[in-house]
């Protein structure tokens, strides 16, 4: 394809030229939609602050002849000030505006940098590269739900500005997916519905795509590959309150790493009691939430009214562990039904919570519940797949139809493009 594409149309009576020309940065773009296959680096960053999943995605085609391969695969952590900076605006009713228009560039450029840095370490050329999908670090979710301004849209953010990281890579950047779900009459979440749909659906297996972040949201895959009848939802905390309690407890440790403190306490049925009596759980499905809810305050407030301020440390995250798999289980159980067998896969971080599994199996015991490496995807880079689909999607696809456009699954092709300078 030359640098300059253009159409000439004659005029019978003037023999007029018209000349237009594409952009050369149009111009790639429809290169890239045009060819068989595309080679996407997803990015992911939860709200554990973790760090930043980098997983690098040969894709061929789109919508259901989808095939993906994780070429490469890698977690960047963040440095505790990293972590600090993000924590200080996220989140918070009082966050520092400044701040925070600052971070969004800052945030952008740090991860373009760790782009950069993978692609060298991997051996791979940026010109190799046909698109970056990023998903933005989220600093605050607020469904109408959630924060009861009836005048005023569902609504959320995410920071780590797309043209930063574009100009940054000079690769060309799917960003900001969240934004046109909640346009279209979403939440803004969960995205993971329409990735999971593409790549894990199966003839003749249900499955439930169960993926426990700082909250826990799940996907149902019908066995009959009916798009209508695919259905996504938020659950509730997975493991957001038992981080926050952790790092509030235990300054620079940030999770309770292999369960060792949980394992210690015994559930207090009181708290526990507590903790389940909140007008988001009686809310119908889909539904969508996030740490603005589930946090220190939800777990002092719960406390107070179950008189159990005294709970010890091990007593009180025995409690929250209990909590967030009884909510999964109930989410499960009470939107699938009962007649069916279903095959639960498990991503994200909970996954590595070995008591958080083990409570999940105990009040899931009739469903085998295995993780995604189970179906040869690394359930750590799950989510940055996902992402990396969305991007494809936007680029090449976008004719997929599930959910019958019901709330919580808008019918969209979702992410803004940012070009390179």
């Amino acid at each position: 394809m030359q640098s300059k594409c253009y159409n000439k149309n004659f005029s019978d009576t003037n023999r007029q030229t018209t000349f237009t020309y594409m952009n050369k940065n149009i111009e790639k773009l429809y290169a890239i939609a045009g060819k068989k296959e595309r080679l996407i680096i997803g990015l992911m960053s939860g709200t554990s602050f973790d760090g930043l999943d980098l997983a690098l995605c040969r894709i061929i085609g789109d919508g259901r002849s989808t095939s993906v391969k994780l070429e490469k695969f890698t977690t960047v952590t963040y440095s505790d000030s990293f972590k600090e900076n993000l924590k200080s605006i996220f989140s918070r009713h009082d966050a520092d505006l400044e701040k925070v228009c600052i971070l969004n560039e800052w945030v952008g450029l740090q991860h373009a940098s760790i782009i950069n840095d993978c692609l060298q370490n991997w051996g791979i050329k940026k010109e190799d590269i046909d698109l970056i999908a990023s998903h933005g670090q989220t600093i605050y979710h607020a469904p109408r739900f959630l924060h009861g301004h009836e005048q005023y849209p569902n609504a959320t953010l995410q920071i780590g500005d797309g043209d930063h990281i574009a100009v940054a890579t000079g690769i060309i950047t799917i960003c900001d997916f969240r934004q046109k779900h909640i346009a279209a009459g979403g939440e803004g979440a969960p995205l993971a519905v329409y990735g999971d749909y593409l790549i894990f659906s199966k003839p003749e297996e249900n499955r439930i795509m169960l993926n426990i972040g700082g909250i826990a949201n799940f996907t149902f895959l019908p066995g009959d590959i009916d798009a209508a009848k695919v259905f996504s939802t938020d659950v509730g905390p997975g493991n957001t309150i038992m981080d926050a309690f952790i790092q509030h407890r235990y300054p620079g440790k940030y999770f309770d790493e292999n369960s060792s403190l949980a394992m210690q306490g015994t559930i207090n049925e009181k708290l526990l009691a507590a903790l389940k009596q909140h007008l988001f759980f009686s809310k119908g499905f889909p539904k969508t939430i996030g740490p603005e809810l589930f946090n220190m305050t939800y777990l002092r407030n719960a406390q107070q009214v179950s008189k159990t301020e005294s709970l010890s440390d091990a007593d009180i995250m025995a409690t929250l562990n209990r909590f967030s798999a009884e909510m999964i289980a109930n989410a499960i159980t009470h939107t699938t039904d009962p007649a069916l067998k279903y095959f639960i896969y498990v991503s994200g971080g909970g996954m590595h919570n070995p008591l958080l599994m083990k409570n999940i199996k105990t009040l899931l015991p009739d469903h085998p519940v295995l993780t995604t490496d189970d179906l040869a995807i690394n359930p750590d880079a799950k989510e940055a797949v996902l992402f990396a689909l969305l991007a494809n999607e936007c680029v090449a696809g976008g004719n997929e139809q599930m959910g019958e456009n019901r709330q919580g699954i808008p019918n969209v092709t979702m992410g803004k493009i940012c070009f390179p300078a």
